[in-house]
């Protein structure tokens, strides 16, 4: 029987349907086949009015064929591999509901907190709200991953004024009309860096919530590289100084 305590934690962890406010969620694929039904499963889970768009970026792996099979998602397909960037501004081209939430086809975030964070922005509170993974101390990343995380909120917060922890997480969610008109150019892992750079140009706050994360290793299956992380910090000056 759940104790007080883990019935007080479990409220916490899973807050109630949010009330007239459709949450789209953007998955972009490319070589996920042993985790992306899983992640999906995860994800249709929310007690939310929810709309799925997955972009699968020319996958290689039998992803396509999986997601194909997929029931109550909108899966539109790239011919040739674009990258996550381009991926992401392809599904938003798609996007009809009020909150968007970016996702990655890994297990490596637990769609369990996309309902508390999306709270501050139906509440109006909000209309840019970051899943932190170091609110809550140190995650279990390799130490190399977390220096250049530590480095990009750093710049950021320097390049911009801002006093955020995670710049680099996938949980970013948006008012979807803000999302829409903020013009984008990633084609690969600087959709991050660049969409934070516009939303701050713009003067927007970005709130930040506490999540729960799992990394995955190279072997099994994760495709950021050092050299991405070089080209982030590029992109957060870039986008400083250019229009």
């Amino acid at each position: 029987m759940p104790t007080p305590v883990m019935e007080q934690q479990q409220s916490e962890r899973r807050p109630g349907r949010p009330v007239g406010a459709a949450l789209s969620v953007v998955i972009p694929v490319y070589n996920e086949r042993d985790t992306i039904h899983s992640a999906l499963e995860r994800v249709r889970a929310l007690d939310v009015d929810l709309e799925l768009i997955v972009v699968d970026d020319a996958s290689t792996d039998g992803s396509r064929e999986l997601l194909e099979a997929e029931p109550g998602i909108v899966l539109v397909k790239h011919a040739q591999n674009q990258g996550k960037g381009k991926a992401i501004r392809t599904a938003l081209e798609h996007v009809t509901g009020d909150v968007v939430a970016i996702q990655d086809a890994d297990l490596e975030y637990d769609p369990e907190d996309l309902l508390r964070l999306m709270a501050p922005i139906v509440a109006g509170e909000a209309r840019v709200v970051y899943g932190s993974r170091f609110l809550n101390g140190r995650p279990p990343m390799a130490l190399p991953n977390y220096i250049c995380n530590r480095l990009l909120a750093w710049t950021t917060n320097i390049l911009y004024g801002a006093r955020i922890t995670d710049e680099a997480t996938c949980y970013k969610l948006f008012d979807a009309r803000l999302l829409r008109s903020i013009p984008l150019t990633c084609r690969r892992f600087e959709f991050c860096p660049e969409v934070t750079a516009k939303v701050l140009r713009r003067g927007e706050r970005i709130v930040e919530l506490p999540i729960v994360y799992t990394p995955r290793t190279f072997d099994a299956g994760k495709k950021i590289r050092w050299w991405d992380g070089v080209i982030a910090l590029w992109t957060l000056v870039k986008f400083r100084f250019l229009p």
